[in-house]
């Protein structure tokens, strides 16, 4: 029996945190076997038994077991497996940050809660010392290819759109621009990391780059081939375009703990920005010379 009364409330309070700390026991066993290299396993490992002692804790005073979410355990190995264990980490620590709010809120009952508090601020810095993926080492280049296919291939295309108003033709035009583009763009940043002589390696940065600038051309161009009226793919192009801003932007901010709505907005604006330029010149550039599709 727990050693003093406990409210219904501050009971709840307590499986609540029994629940955090039971799905970071089996969550970071799960990752564990993600893990490169023996020295990230162990302490993986050894971060998951932390927290089942910290289930332990709370056990003793609740008398209460409580079963871990297996779907919530299975999405951050999911995430792991598709978007780097860097990612699924982080996107944790943000949850133990609220953990934390709570643990604070019951250290005057409990002071037990005080060195767990301070175990799980520990996790944070023993994982940003052990993140170390190629993904994240190469998204300098990622960035450069979706930045350039972002702002001048959604530029160029709002540009043919009102040259050429027809989804095919401008399909077309878009594709052999866009896939040379993509081309230029990776012989370029070879070029550029094999004149810096850096840590990455200058063919991996070249395709890391044409690929996500490759990638975003034909999300982009995809409207134009499923829609039947221009104007309906341009306005598509333009979602996508956004979409494709808002997925990698949150991506990085929370893999690199950077600022999602500040680099959301910057990024948008200049697409936006230049899309319509490019849609204002094309107009013109079609009624001054009278060419007509």
């Amino acid at each position: 029996m727990p050693p003093t009364p406990l409210t219904e409330q501050i009971r709840a309070n307590l499986r609540q945190l029994q629940q955090n700390e039971i799905d970071g026991h089996y969550t970071y066993l799960q990752l564990a076997t993600l893990a490169r290299g023996e020295a990230n396993q162990q302490l993986l490992q050894r971060m998951a038994a932390e927290e089942q002692k910290h289930y332990e804790v709370w056990y003793h005073y609740t008398q209460q077991s409580v079963v871990p979410r297996r779907l919530r355990i299975g999405l951050y190995s999911w995430m792991a497996r598709l978007l780097g264990l860097t990612f699924a980490l982080k996107l944790m620590e943000l949850g133990e940050e609220q953990a934390q709010a709570a643990y604070k809120a019951v250290a005057q009952d409990f002071p037990e809660a005080l060195e767990i508090l301070e175990q799980e601020e520990r996790h944070e810095d023993e994982l940003l010392a052990m993140l170390d993926e190629e993904a994240l080492r190469y998204a300098g280049s990622v960035v450069l290819g979706l930045n350039d296919a972002l702002v001048e291939f959604t530029g160029a295309l709002a540009g043919l759109t009102f040259a050429l108003r027809d989804g095919r033709l401008i399909a077309l035009a878009g594709l052999i621009s866009g896939i040379s583009a993509s081309f230029s763009m990776a012989a370029s940043e070879y070029l550029s990391q094999k004149s810096e002589g850096g840590e990455l390696n200058p063919l991996r940065a070249a395709l890391y780059t044409g690929v996500a600038y490759l990638f975003t051309v034909a999300f982009l161009v995809l409207p134009y081939l499923l829609l039947p009226h221009y104007l309906l793919s341009l306005g598509l192009t333009i979602i996508n375009a956004v979409l494709v801003i808002a997925v990698f932007n949150f991506y990085i901010s929370v893999a690199k703990s950077l600022s999602f709505r500040q680099r959301f907005t910057e990024m948008t604006l200049i697409s936006l920005g230049v899309a319509t330029l490019s849609f204002i010149i094309g107009t013109l550039i079609r009624t001054v010379l009278g060419v007509e599709v």
